[in-house]
């Protein structure tokens, strides 16, 4: 699945959508986004489980999220869970 993220502040994704659906328990990221200093330069991009849950669904998500634990892809922070984007691609990145 390819999610495209419209927003993220200090390596969290705040608004983001789904560009390609296909193979849910494989997600990548793509950045579409104003920046600051800080908000993608300070380690891996953290997507919170429960927005990529209601992205997959319900049924996809539970499939797939002993995988990507597995593998390291989910994370917890400020006490909630995240999905881990260690590499991801820039499509139009304005620094401001």
């Amino acid at each position: 699945m390819k999610i495209r993220a419209l927003s993220v502040f200090e390596s969290v994704i705040y608004h983001s959508h789904v560009v390609d659906p296909s193979n849910p328990c494989r997600p990548t990221l793509e950045v579409d986004a104003v920046v600051r200093d800080g908000d993608i330069d300070a380690g891996p991009l953290l997507l919170p489980v429960a927005e990529y849950m209601v992205m997959v669904g319900a049924e996809a998500g539970q499939a797939c999220l002993p995988e990507l634990k597995r593998r390291g892809r989910v994370t917890e922070h400020l006490g909630v869970p995240h999905l881990v984007f260690s590499t991801w691609t820039p499509l139009d990145i304005e620094h401001r």
